[in-house]
């Protein structure tokens, strides 16, 4: 048995500092300019030059038009920003002062009243430096000049014998999706991306603050570790609430452990078993009654275990959160901007809401963004979301020589002892789909590598992601948290075995044009990783165009926002499969949409019939980061698309599932709740297209209560209806529980969409509320789509004959469009 085991006592560092003082200079007048200019121009500090560019209508809006290529220049420039900033006497009376970045984008130089403090070369770093003794009384410059990070990757990219895919991207230490991927355009930042303060300190200050788990949870045997670090030695005293703690420091870097009861605190649930539940705690570090430095810390109590054990069919996979097994549900995510330092609490408050809302529990960080700000992960402990935290390496071979790898290693500390406490994360990962790449993707062939230049990527690969990683998380976690995975997938889709352990990264559909239908057999123990295309909403589509917006499938506009270079191909494909193909744009956006979503039900639905062998499915992906036809099932502007309305329904905690094989029907439970249900049973009922019920009969299964899945046995699909009625039929499968109430609600078609011989419904809107509306239909009415620049609470559902359904609106909306399948079907 491999089993790595995080019991995990979390928590949110939101620094609230007493006598440890700070300015935060990014609210300063800083001006930018292109090295090569005289000119300075007004700068927005966090921000990027692309942004100020725009700002100062030097570039156009590249998410608009074709504005994209009309903008690549700039990641070959040079750049410097500076800003004046006064510091007073009394400030200076201070023993220390640190300037602090907390992001600089990426390769730059930093002056202090004309001194070269630093040389950066990593954007995900935090750059600490002590600067008293060159501060002065009044007026102080700050100039920080950055140089390309493509030029300076290509110089990299020389020094190696051979070639080295995606270069330059794999030899800067940058989010790698900058330098364009096939969702998200080609734009490559500079600047300071984060903010910039000074810090005045004395005597000590609190460095960093861990909780520590010792042993289970019903032991309660917890301790806060408080590094600290002393100027100055002697007795202080440490303070966590109201216990209070006479320490003695020597001076340098201390680290204190203080055991705290934690009985009677509420366990931290995941989203669907319970509260996210968050408790408070201040810690005070003072001398002489004197506070020096004060935490204000939230932390979460669940444990998490990562199991892998042998059985039958392979390795196990699965997460057990606070002792039980949980199911996995839920999505990748890209960074939800190609300019991230415009993006605001309220965006990232929304976006893990509505993955709430979607009754997801698991959000995966994609290795090729950036590591989140801690506003994502605060919205995360606080939603329930766990989250799957790749390192930021992607799809390419990397360096091993020793600065690359010193450089990670200081990487990976500043982001762990940021991020480490908060109830949320789960795994850390070392990367996205390199050990694949090594292995699979042709590299070595296409690069006409020797056998010794093949040796040594994977060498390189060895020492950076099986060495110097989980080296650094060893050095910097505490045990309980420390539970890490190489590489995802662990195997290549193309091989058995990642059907069989680890997690699986499976493209058959898509990159393969396998149907849709072979999610059925590619079922491994977690899926990670797996999707379709889908178009935006109209919103958005509207959003890509600087003027009146032409919705044309041949505009250059609509094309440049697809980024796969066989997309639309690709969609058209399985469209004609499945759907009739429209002419009309707005019905091809629509039937995109619902392609896309009817690909990922079908692939979720069969991942959670094989639980427990498969205990995991995140999709391909939750966000995007500008306007574009991509896998996203939100799209940039907010709005769901049909596949999130889909996935909410598909990752309901309680579901009756179906599957149809071999001529006979089979009938599944699920329930990835915490409650058992007693003595459930599965009604079933054969409705045709005008609501008339023409057979009724049940499902039995040996087993009584629903735990986690029931198999019911199969039923002949002939002694339900007959052949002719395949496209003028469906069924209703309504699971119930011992006292006659309704789980779960499941409709099963016998035919592909395009082949349904649907009536034409008469749609009925009335409005309820200024907020609500009911819609009625007499027909069934197939893939209901409400069109309106607002959120629906539901959308892109079928409406049974005779019945009628309340939609609550996230504002008024005066017309309200309606549209179903059957206007597609008849033209």
């Amino acid at each position: 048995m491999n089993r790595s085991v995080l019991f995990t006592f979390v928590f949110i560092q939101n620094i609230m500092l007493a006598q440890l003082a700070e300015r935060n200079l990014s609210s300063e007048k800083w001006t930018f300019k292109n090295t090569k200019e005289k000119n300075w121009l007004p700068a927005k500090i966090p921000g990027t030059v692309h942004l100020d560019l725009m700002d100062n209508k030097i570039i156009p809006d590249p998410f608009k038009d074709e504005n994209e290529t009309k903008v690549q220049w700039i990641e070959n420039e040079d750049w410097e920003y500076k800003a004046v900033f006064k510091v007073s006497s009394k400030e200076l009376s201070n023993d220390h002062i640190d300037l602090i970045f907390n992001g600089l984008d990426t390769f730059s130089d930093i002056y202090l009243n004309g001194k070269l403090l630093k040389k950066t070369n990593n954007m995900f770093r935090k750059w600490e430096i002590p600067v008293k003794d060159l501060l002065k009384a009044g007026d102080n410059e700050l100039k920080i000049k950055f140089r390309s990070a493509v030029k300076e990757g290509k110089e990299f990219a020389e020094k190696v014998p051979f070639t080295m895919p995606e270069s330059p991207r794999s030899f800067v230490r940058k989010a790698q999706y900058q330098f364009g991927w096939d969702w998200g355009p080609r734009l490559v930042t500079a600047g300071i991306w984060k903010d910039v303060k000074l810090e005045f300190w004395n005597s000590a200050k609190i460095q960093t603050v861990k909780d520590h788990y010792n042993s289970s949870p019903e032991l309660l045997d917890f301790n806060f570790e408080v590094e600290i670090n002393a100027e100055k030695p002697g007795n202080y005293t440490l303070n966590i609430n109201k216990i209070n703690k006479t320490v003695a420091l020597k001076k340098g870097s201390n680290k204190i452990k203080i055991p705290y009861d934690i009985s009677g605190f509420k366990l931290w649930q995941p989203n669907g078993w319970g509260e996210a539940n968050l408790h408070d705690f201040k810690i005070e570090l003072s001398k002489s009654n004197k506070v020096l430095d004060q935490k204000n810390i939230r932390i979460g109590l669940r444990t998490v275990e990562l199991v892998q054990e042998k059985d039958a069919q392979g390795k196990s996979f699965y997460f057990k959160v606070n002792g039980k097994p949980l199911y996995a549900k839920g999505a990748n995510w890209i960074p939800a901007d190609s300019f991230s330092p415009r993006l605001t609490r309220e965006k990232y408050q929304k976006l893990i809401k509505d993955a709430k809302d979607a009754h997801m529990n698991m959000i995966r960080i994609w290795g090729g963004g950036i590591y989140e700000d801690d506003e994502f992960y605060k919205a995360c402990d606080e939603n329930g979301i766990l989250v799957w935290q790749d390192f930021m390496f992607a799809g390419s071979f990397y360096p091993a020589d020793e600065d690359f790898l010193t450089n990670v290693k200081e990487e990976v500390k500043d982001q762990v002892n940021r991020l480490q406490n908060h109830p949320s994360i789960a795994l850390w990962c070392g990367n996205n789909e390199i050990d694949e790449a090594i292995v699979n993707w042709g590299y070595q062939k296409q690069f006409k590598y020797s056998k010794d230049d093949s040796l040594q990527v994977w060498k390189d690969y060895k020492k950076l992601f099986h060495e110097v990683i989980p080296n650094a998380l060893q050095e910097n976690l505490t045990p309980d948290k420390n539970i890490y995975w190489p590489s995802s997938p662990s195997i290549g889709w193309g091989h058995k075995e990642s059907l069989t352990e680890g997690d699986s990264h499976y493209w058959g559909v898509w990159w393969g044009e396998q149907p849709f239908e072979i999610y059925n057999e590619k079922v491994g123990r977690f899926m990670s990783e797996y999707g379709f295309q889908g178009m935006p909403s109209l919103q958005a589509l509207q959003s890509m165009f600087s003027g009146k917006p032409d919705l044309n499938l041949q505009n250059p506009t609509i094309k440049a926002h697809e980024k796969h270079g066989r997309g639309w191909e690709i969609i058209n494909e399985y469209m004609k499969r499945d759907y009739k193909i429209p002419a009309d744009f707005v019905q091809y956006n629509y039937i995109s949409q619902l392609l896309q979503a009817r690909g990922m039900k079908i692939a979720v639905e069969a991942h959670r019939r094989a639980k427990p062998y498969n205990m995991g499915t995140l999709y391909w992906q939750l966000n995007d980061c500008w306007p574009v036809v991509s896998w996203s099932s939100i799209d940039y502007s907010g709005n769901w698309k049909a596949l999130q309305y889909h996935m909410k329904r598909s990752f309901e905690q309680q579901v009756i599932l179906t599957d149809e094989k071999d001529g006979n029907l089979h009938f599944y439970a699920v329930n990835d709740g915490i409650k058992n249900f007693i003595d459930v049973n599965v009604e079933i009922k054969v409705i045709n297209f005008d609501g008339k019920v023409l057979k009724e009969t049940k499902a039995f299964s040996k087993e009584k209560t629903l735990e986690s899945i029931l198999h019911f046995d199969p039923i002949e699909t002939q002694n339900i209806i007959a052949e002719s009625d395949r496209n003028t039929t469906f069924l209703q499968v309504i699971l119930k529980d011992t006292e006659g109430k309704t789980i779960a609600v499941n409709n099963h078609f016998f035919a592909k969409p395009k082949d349904l011989q649907l009536k034409k419904p008469t749609i009925k809107i009335k409005r309820t509320a200024a907020d609500e509306i009911e819609i009625s239909t007499d027909v069934l009415a197939k893939d209901v789509y409400l069109i309106g620049d607002i959120h629906f609470s539901d959308n892109f559902f079928d409406l049974l004959p005779n019945t009628s359904k309340r939609i609550k609106l996230s504002k008024p909306l005066k017309n309200i469009e309606v549209m179903s399948l059957w206007d597609i079907l008849q033209n």
